[in-house]
């Protein structure tokens, strides 16, 4: 297979393909169900389906009661096994149905699991229920402690308990533990021990009848159990043709990831029908591995239990293994990973996340008993959503925005809309507002350096932009001195992963930072909550609006045929900066694996989902080759230029999930590290297409 086939493979990234089937129901009609199994099993391989998963007693429909104990319809059973076995192998899947198995004198509610021809396995249900509508007790054996093998027929068995995970070789990573219904409502599912064991994803073979508000309780369940075992769980429940002598059944059917829903198939349908997602088993191992509770769990789990009751591994050969899917990646991928599609949701966020540097900037001042503050408002971005947090949080503390003390501090290359903007802003929100033009002091500096511009060269080089960066801080800190108060930071988050802040007595600096966990993408959301939340219909929303309309421009040298000098000219477009911080300091992915979600997520503009408010002109896409461009950049500034610029961060509140560079928090690195390891990395797997 050719390198650019390899890289576009979800296989090759890590996903294993699952589905969740929801079949009609052919009550005691083991012969029918098998049919309508196949078909389903058909329609997986077909999709590069790698595991599908069946409800509860699938083959014979759970609510028929007395009908469970006639040898007639056991005997079925055993009869359609085959036929789905070697439908599951000529489909190149691993299927999981529900049957009631004999074993000895005992009948029990069982998940075969079927590989390469063979029932390779069967898991009995652990958690008999026998409390409100249920009956289970009357017919069924608890296989909570049962052991050794199965025999259907005359001539195969299979591996019968519960005391095994099951492991697909030559697919790393894709290891899957089966619990069956109620054995999730138990307050210790058999699927955490099976995640403690290695199991990456959890299956359930549901029944499940459907009565107000139960769905959402499957759905917390399911979420939960993926984010406490850090897991993939995979949740299918009887739909159509399912007995309603006294119940009703509603097919649910759900796959979440480490606590997100990432798939959902339809409640109340009559068709026969698959829910589908690429489940990313590599970043679930990344995420068990970074996080020391999962292996110390496990460790203990292993100490308590004695050796005949550990959970070992069943392996499907090479040869019976699916081979995984080829095709575009069957799950969604979130261009903006700290900012939430879902409208809600992002509501949410932002009135967490503004809420949370409010709270820190109270904290700071009540501690250290300042009164006042002083920020620097640029007009951008960044500077406007300090500048916004500290009149909250004077607010909430009952002190005057007067004492907030914001200067505007013109350059060189200051536009007049900036300048105007920032006047505007601090005008309308009430703050004491100054402007000292720094121009002066740094011609004086220039000139002391025998600096080229001095001399009326234009030389317009890092020291140039520096002297000016660093002016514009000094003179903060020295106005705090005078004033009593302390500086506030507003450099962000995506600014520290890639070292676009003057160290030392510069923009790098400050005595507190309200932004540094706060990412630029959420920085232009939160702005546009204030105003559309907080400050809607005050003077200062339509200033917001037109700050957030201009280019992120640092306004160091000058235009040139009247274009601003631009940030993301330089660094890379933000959004995507921002997609490859989270993806490597959150799960440690390599630049690899990052490029190829990038692609997933931003190389089709009119593919999924935009964040409410992304302004038309913003919904843009990159192609393989412009994301392996910046991704290197990144690289080379996050791992190799800047860390020494983060190993001396000031204080400031941490917003997001993995979203701290501080080296007190989710980063600690050298700073005399090299990017080599990451550049080869992405140069061995990535092509350019």
């Amino acid at each position: 297979m050719a390198r650019t086939e390899l890289f576009h493979a979800p296989r090759n990234q890590g996903f294993v393909r699952v589905a969740a089937a929801t079949p009609v129901v052919h009550i005691a009609d083991p012969a029918a169900n098998a049919s309508q199994h196949i078909a389903l099993i058909e329609q997986a391989g077909a999709q590069g389906v790698d595991l599908i998963v069946f409800p509860e007693l699938s083959l014979t429909g759970y609510a028929i009661d007395d009908l469970l104990m006639q040898d007639a319809l056991l005997a079925q059973v055993e009869t359609c096994i085959k036929p789905l076995a070697a439908a599951a192998r000529a489909a190149g899947v691993i299927a999981v149905v529900g049957a009631p198995i004999r074993q000895g004198d005992a009948l029990y509610n069982c998940a075969l699991v079927l590989a390469g021809g063979h029932v390779q396995a069967v898991v009995p249900k652990t958690y008999l229920p026998n409390y409100r509508e249920y009956y289970e007790k009357r017919w069924f054996a608890s296989g909570g402690q049962a052991r050794g093998a199965v025999r259907m027929g005359d001539d195969w068995a299979a591996r019968f308990g519960t005391d095994f995970v099951i492991e697909v070789a030559g697919r790393p990573g894709f290891v899957f533990g089966v619990e069956i219904c109620e054995d999730y409502w138990a307050p210790l599912p058999p699927s955490t021990r099976q995640a403690l064991a290695g199991a990456r994803i959890l299956v359930n073979l549901s029944a499940s009848n459907v009565l107000i508000g139960k769905a959402e309780d499957r759905e917390r369940l399911s979420a939960g159990q993926s984010a406490r075992a850090m897991a993939a769980y995979l949740f299918t429940a009887s739909g159509w043709g399912e007995s309603t002598t006294d119940l009703a059944w509603d097919g649910q059917a759900t796959i979440h990831e480490l606590g997100a829903r990432i798939a959902e198939g339809p409640r109340f349908s009559m068709q026969p029908h698959l829910t589908v997602a690429d489940i990313d088993v590599e970043r679930i191992g990344l995420e068990r591995m970074r996080t020391g509770t999962f292996a110390d769990c496990a460790r203990d789990e292993a100490r308590r239990t004695g050796e005949d009751e550990r959970i070992g591994r069943l392996l499907i050969a090479e040869e019976d293994a699916p081979k995984g899917p080829d095709g575009p990646l069957m799950r969604a991928v979130d261009r903006f990973p700290f900012v939430p599609d879902d409208a809600a949701r992002l509501d949410q966020d932002c009135y967490e996340a503004f809420n949370i540097q409010v709270q820190g900037l109270m904290r700071r001042m009540t501690a250290t008993g300042a009164e006042r503050v002083v920020i620097g408002v640029s007009g951008g971005l960044d500077s406007t959503q300090a500048l916004l947090v500290a009149c909250h949080a004077f607010d909430r503390l009952g002190l005057p925005r007067t004492d907030i003390l914001a200067y505007t501090l013109p350059g060189f290359a200051t536009s007049d809309g900036t300048k105007t903007n920032a006047w505007s802003l601090m005008t309308a929100l009430g703050v004491t507002g100054a402007e000292i033009d720094i121009r002066p002091a740094a011609e004086r500096m220039l000139a002391d350096i025998d600096h080229p511009h001095a001399r009326g060269e234009p030389t317009y080089d890092i020291t140039f932009e520096n002297v000016q960066a660093g002016l514009r801080t000094d003179y903060l800190f020295r106005l705090a001195s005078q004033n009593r108060a302390f500086v506030l930071g507003t450099g962000d988050l995506s600014e520290l992963a890639l070292g676009w802040a003057t160290y030392g007595v510069g923009d790098h600096m400050s005595h507190y930072n309200v932004n540094g966990g706060v990412a630029k993408t959420l920085i232009r959301h939160l702005i546009r909550w204030v105003a559309e939340r907080e400050m809607k219909g005050s003077e200062a929303a339509p200033v917001l609006r037109a700050i957030l309309a201009q280019d992120i421009s640092p306004e160091l040298t000058p235009a040139v045929d009247g274009k601003l000098q631009s940030t993301e000219a330089t660094v890379g477009p933000y959004a995507l900066n921002d997609f490859f911080l989270f993806h490597i300091t959150r799960y440690g992915s390599t630049p690899s694996k990052v490029a190829y979600l990038a692609h997933q997520a931003w190389g089709d503009a009119a593919r999924g989902a935009w964040p409410e408010g992304t302004p038309k002109d913003e919904r843009v896409a990159y192609d393989l080759k412009t994301i392996k461009t910046w991704l290197r950049k990144f690289l080379i500034r996050f791992f190799q230029t800047s860390q020494f610029k983060r190993s001396a961060l000031p204080n400031g509140p941490k917003v997001v999930t993995g979203g701290s560079l501080s080296p007190r928090g989710d980063w600690r690195a050298p700073s005399d590290g090299s990017a080599k390891v990451w550049l080869d990395e992405l140069e061995t797997n990535t092509p350019d297409a």
